[in-house]
C-alpha cells in the first residue's frame, strides 16, 4: 500500500502534509511512501531528507495515484482527476467553501476525509488540525501586529521619559485567541479579550488578560457541544457591540479570531468602531478568508482607514511553514496509524468509529457527511 504526498498547488500554500520524521513513522507501519519532488521545498524539507527517511521521490502523477493521498489543502480538479477510484484522501478540504468539489470526490470514487471536521474528543486531540494550526496563527498574528505597529509593546521607563505599554484586545478566545493573549503578554502589552462563551473567562484571566463581555443568561448557553461559539441573538449582539465600541477606541491593537463553522464570520468590528480608533492602531483579522470580522477587511491585503491599518490575514500558519508542517504531519500520522492493519498492512477502517463518522465526507461514490449532504 502506498501513501502519496503531492506538492501543494493552492495559492500561498507553503506547508506540506508529511515531514521526514513522519515518513519514517509511516514506513514503520509497513506502507510505502511516495513524495512528489519539491513537495517540502517551501517548508525547508529537501527531497534528499525524504529519501533518507525511506520515501520514494516521485512525479506528480505517482503521488496522486497512491492508495492514500495526504494533502494540506483540498486538491484542484486537475489533481482529483489523477486520483484513482477507491483511494483515500485526507486534508483540510474546506467542504463548506467548495461543495461542488465534494460532489467531485464522490463522482471520482474517492473516500475523502476533512481533517477540520475532527470531533473534539479526548481521543482525537492529537489529530486536531484546527488546534495545531490555529495555535501558530494566533502567535504569528501578534508578531505581525508588533511589526506593523509603530510603537513599542512593553512599558519602558527611560531617562528621557516613560513609554506606555501597548493595549491589545483579542476578540474570540479559541485556540488562536489564547495563544495571541499569551504572546502579547510575553511582549509586555496590556491585554484584554472578549468571547461570548463565559467558560473562556477563567482562561483569559489565567493568562493575565482582562475579560470583557456582557454576562447574562444567554451567554451561559453560548457554546455548542463541540466547543464552538454559537450564533447569538440580535439583542445580545447589540449589547455586546455597545460594550466593545467603548472598549475598542482605547486599544492600539485588535486581533479578531471569531469563526462559526459553515457560516460567514460574524462582524465584530464595525466601520464606525474603526473610525473611533487612534491613528496608528492595527487590526489583524484572522477571519478574513470567511468574510472577515470587520466588513472593511480585504483578504490578503493591508489597507488603511482613518489612520488605522487593517490586515486581512490569510494562512498565517503557512508563514511558519516548517513548524506548521511538522505539527500538521503529526496530526495526519496520528489519524492514519489506527487505520492500518498491523498484520496485513492494508487499510482497515471502522466506519462506525466516531472519528471516522465525524471526518468522512464521501464513501463509495456517495456524499455521506450530514453537514454537506444534499
Amino acid at each position: 500500500m502506498k501513501v502519496g504526498i503531492p506538492k501543494e498547488r493552492r495559492v500561498n500554500e507553503t506547508r506540506v502534509a508529511a515531514t521526514p520524521e513522519t515518513v519514517r513513522k509511516l514506513k514503520a507501519l509497513g506502507v510505502d511512501v511516495v513524495v512528489e519532488s519539491g513537495a517540502g521545498a517551501t517548508a525547508h524539507f529537501a527531497d534528499a531528507d525524504y529519501a533518507t527517511a525511506g520515501a520514494e521521490i516521485s512525479t506528480t502523477a505517482q503521488a496522486l495515484s497512491a492508495d492514500i493521498v495526504l494533502k494540506v489543502q483540498r486538491p484542484t480538479s486537475e489533481e482529483l482527476s489523477a486520483m484513482k477510484n477507491g483511494s483515500m484522501l485526507a486534508g483540510i478540504l474546506a467542504p463548506y467553501a467548495d461543495k461542488a468539489l465534494v460532489a467531485q470526490y464522490a463522482s471520482a470514487g474517492v473516500n475523502a476525509f476533512a481533517m477540520e471536521f475532527m470531533p473534539r474528543i479526548t481521543r482525537a486531540q492529537t489529530m486536531d488540525v484546527l488546534s495545531s494550526q490555529s495555535n501558530l496563527a494566533g502567535y504569528k498574528a501578534v508578531i505581525d501586529a508588533a511589526s506593523i505597529y509603530g510603537r513599542a509593546f512593553p512599558m519602558m521607563m527611560t531617562a528621557a521619559g516613560t513609554i506606555a505599554a501597548a493595549r491589545v484586545l483579542i476578540m474570540g478566545v479559541g485556540v488562536a485567541g489564547l495563544q495571541a493573549i499569551a504572546t502579547a503578554k510575553r511582549l509586555g502589552a496590556i491585554v484584554s479579550a472578549t468571547d461570548v462563551r463565559l467558560a473562556t473567562k477563567e482562561q483569559v484571566q489565567s493568562l493575565g488578560g482582562t475579560f470583557v463581555a456582557i454576562e447574562d443568561e444567554e451567554t451561559k448557553q453560548a457554546e455548542t457541544a463541540g466547543g464552538y461559539a454559537k450564533e447569538m441573538s440580535d439583542a445580545y449582539k447589540k449589547k455586546q457591540a455597545a460594550l466593545i465600541a467603548e472598549t475598542i477606541r482605547k486599544q492600539d491593537i485588535v486581533i479578531t479570531t471569531a469563526l462559526i463553522p459553515g457560516r460567514p464570520a460574524p462582524v465584530l468590528v464595525t466601520e464606525e468602531m474603526v473610525r473611533t480608533m487612534k491613528p496608528g492602531s492595527v487590526i489583524i483579522d484572522l477571519a478574513a478568508e470567511q468574510g472577515g470580522n470587520c466588513p472593511l477587511t480585504k483578504p490578503g491585503e493591508t489597507i488603511e482607514v482613518n489612520g488605522v491599518k487593517i490586515v486581512g490575514a490569510v494562512n498565517l500558519a503557512g508563514r511558519l511553514a516548517a513548524d506548521a508542517s511538522a505539527l500538521y504531519a503529526r496530526n495526519l500520522l496520528n489519524f492514519l496509524s489506527p487505520l492500518i492493519d498491523k498484520t496485513t498492512k492494508a487499510l482497515k477502517i471502522d466506519w462506525a468509529d466516531e472519528i471516522i463518522k465525524g471526518t468522512c465526507l464521501t464513501r463509495d461514490g456517495q456524499i455521506i457527511h450530514p453537514a454537506v449532504k444534499v
